[in-house]
């Protein structure tokens, strides 16, 4: 049985002319794409059927045509081009449509997509610019089995109305990422260090935490100077277990602290009381709250 592989490129989401639109599409192939690949994978198994059946009857016969025609079909020389990329993607993406940033819909196998959202900031007062996209995740398992015996038989709008719901998650000691993918091409890892130390500094100060300067220090000192991040790098911010806050510079790892109120201020900024995103958290938050419906 033969596999062919195809290495389309996929084409871009246009971006909406009225703000931030957010689509999920599946990586899937063009409609022309789709027509050549299945046209290929049928041609290729007619004539190999073609070939079998005439082979039974007169195995010492061979049709011209139909050696001519598989030696041409099956030739490394049209095989090895489009050996790069299967047709089967399983898993689909969402895309920020304005930025065209896509976010898988699964990290570190079990964290799943909540939400999307964008990252703006004025310059100057006078022009506002995307700075990234932002995807938040959180590990499904572990969100049921510490939430799910409390609040397992509430509704999703019951969940978005109870205060203690909401602190739960955002304090309970559950896998979460947090996403970013830069969207600005002059971004500089100066201008990332100098927004957390004034985002997360307020933050931690507001939770009450009594050493935040050193602790803000410890966390911001982690984006060097030596870091490049142009648009399309990817930087996470990880809560693992025990409240560690896990640091990674597109795959690299470059610190870990273990707070829970640093956890808890960084997944403030984008699903607090004042996020950068109000959309991506009304969105964010209802995705949670439908992780613990799996009897509903």
């Amino acid at each position: 049985m033969v596999s062919l592989r195809f290495p389309f490129l996929f084409s871009q989401p246009k971006k909406h002319p009225n703000g931030i639109s957010r689509t999920i599409t599946s990586r899937s192939f063009p409609a022309t794409t789709t027509t050549v690949a299945c046209a290929l994978a049928a041609g290729a198994a007619a004539f190999a059927g073609i070939a079998a059946t005439r082979n039974s009857k007169n195995p010492k016969q061979d049709n011209p045509f139909i050696q001519n025609a598989l030696n041409l079909l099956f030739s490394n020389h049209l095989l090895a081009p489009w050996a790069s990329l299967s047709l089967a993607d399983p898993s689909p993406s969402v895309v920020e449509t304005k930025t065209g940033a896509a976010f898988p819909s699964v990290i570190f196998e079990s964290r799943r997509l909540l939400g999307i959202g964008l990252r703006k900031k004025v310059i100057l007062g006078l022009k506002n610019i995307d700075v990234y996209a932002f995807g938040v995740y959180a590990d499904v398992d572990e969100v049921r089995k510490v939430l799910s015996e409390k609040y397992g038989k509430l509704s999703v709008s019951e969940l978005k109305e109870s205060k203690e719901f909401k602190e739960d998650f955002m304090g309970g000691d559950i896998g979460m990422t947090v996403r970013l993918q830069i969207v600005y091409s002059k971004l500089s890892i100066r201008s990332v260090r100098s927004a957390f130390e004034e985002s997360v500094g307020s933050r931690l100060q507001n939770f009450g935490e009594p050493n935040s300067k050193e602790l803000l220090q410890r966390f911001t000192s982690q984006f060097k100077d030596e870091y490049k991040i142009p648009r399309g790098s990817v930087i996470e911010l990880s809560r693992e277990q025990g409240h560690v806050l896990r640091t990674t510079i597109d795959g690299k790892e470059v610190g870990s602290i273990q707070s829970k109120l640093l956890c808890r201020s960084i997944l403030d900024l984008y699903i607090g009381e004042d996020p950068f995103d109000k959309e991506a958290k009304e969105d964010i938050e209802s995705k949670f709250a439908s992780l613990l419906q799996v009897d509903h």
